[in-house]
C-alpha cells in the first residue's frame, strides 16, 4: 500500500491535469475508496470512467477492485483519522441525526464492554468457564443463535460445552443427575427470559456455579449468581440489547481461548484437519 500512496504522490506532482486530480482525490479519500467505483470517482471529478481506468492501469492495477483488495489487506486507520471520524460522529449525533446517535450509543456500549474486561469479575468468569468440568449455556429461545455461536467459540478451547433453551423443557436436563460436581451454568438474560431467576436459584441449590450475563439495571440479587457480567442499558425498554451482548460474548469466548493458550491452538488445528477430511468447514 505504501507503494500505491507513493505513486499517487508522484502523479500529483508530475502527472497530467486529469491524473493530478485523480491522484489528489485518491490520496485524500483512501478510506472511502472501498465504497467507490471508477464511475463514481469520474462523476465526482467530472472526468470519464475511461480516464480513471487508464490512470489505474498506469499504476499497475486492472481496476478499482484491485485497489480495494490491497486496501482491505494493508490499510489501517491512523489515530488522526480515527479522531477526525469520532469528531464528525459526535457532531452529527449532537445534531440529532438518527444513525449517528445509534452508532455513538453502540460505541459507548463497546467502551463499557472493554472496561468490563479489566474487572475482577471478568477474570473470575473466564477462569470458571475455562476450568469447569462442564459448561451449560442457558437463554431464551429468541437468543438461541447467539448462545450457539458462543458455544461453538468455546469448543475451540475446551470440551463439555452445550446450550439449552426453554424449547421442549430442556432446562430440566440440568437437574436430571444426582451429582453436578464442578459444573457451570452460564445464563444469558433478556427481558423475555421470565424463567431466568428461578433457573439460577434452582441451579445454585443443586450445586451449579452460575455466571450471569444481564443488563446492569436488571433487579438480580447478589446471591443468585457467583459472578455477574453486566450489560449496558438497552436503548429502549422493549428492545433486546443485541449489539453489546454480541460484543461481550465474542470478547468472553476470546478471553477463554487466550487463557487456555496452546491447547486451544492445538484443538483448532485438529478441528480444521478433521473438517478438511470430511469436506466441511470448522467452527470459527
Amino acid at each position: 500500500m505504501e507503494d500505491f500512496v507513493q505513486k499517487l504522490r508522484q502523479y500529483a506532482k508530475t502527472g497530467t491535469p486529469a491524473e493530478r486530480r485523480i491522484a489528489k482525490y485518491f490520496t485524500e479519500h483512501l478510506n472511502d475508496l472501498p465504497f467507490e467505483t471508477a464511475a463514481s470517482v469520474a462523476d465526482r471529478l467530472d472526468l470519464s470512467p475511461m480516464t480513471v481506468g487508464r490512470f489505474l492501469r498506469s499504476l499497475g492495477y486492472q481496476g478499482l477492485d484491485s485497489v480495494k483488495v490491497e486496501i482491505r489487506e494493508t490499510v489501517t486507520t491512523s489515530p488522526a483519522q480515527l479522531q477526525s471520524a469520532m469528531s464528525e460522529l459526535h457532531a452529527d449525533a449532537a445534531e440529532g441525526k438518527p444513525l449517528a446517535v445509534l452508532v455513538a450509543e453502540q460505541i459507548q456500549a463497546l467502551h463499557h464492554i472493554y472496561h468490563l474486561t479489566a474487572q475482577p469479575n471478568w477474570s473470575e468468569a473466564v477462569g470458571m468457564i475455562s476450568t469447569a468440568r462442564e459448561v451449560s449455556i442457558a437463554t431464551h429461545a429468541r437468543l438461541a443463535s447467539l448462545a450457539n455461536h458462543f458455544c461453538q467459540r468455546l469448543t475451540q478451547a475446551r470440551d463439555g460445552v452445550r446450550t439449552l433453551d426453554a424449547a421442549d423443557n430442556r432446562f430440566a436436563e440440568l437437574f436430571a443427575r444426582l451429582a453436578v460436581d464442578d459444573a457451570l451454568l452460564v445464563i444469558i438474560d433478556c427481558r423475555r427470559f421470565a424463567k431466568a431467576r428461578l433457573l439460577a436459584r434452582t441451579a445454585r441449590r443443586y450445586g451449579y456455579k452460575v455466571v450471569l450475563i444481564s443488563p446492569q439495571q436488571a433487579d438480580w440479587m447478589a446471591d443468585q449468581s457467583n459472578v455477574m457480567l453486566p450489560l449496558p442499558p438497552a436503548r429502549a425498554p422493549d428492545l433486546d440489547n443485541l449489539p453489546p451482548l454480541i460484543a461481550l460474548l465474542d470478547c468472553l469466548s476470546e478471553s477463554v481461548i487466550l487463557q487456555v493458550g496452546e491447547e486451544a491452538a492445538l484443538r483448532r488445528r485438529r478441528m480444521m484437519e478433521f473438517a478438511t477430511v470430511l469436506g466441511e468447514t470448522a467452527n470459527h
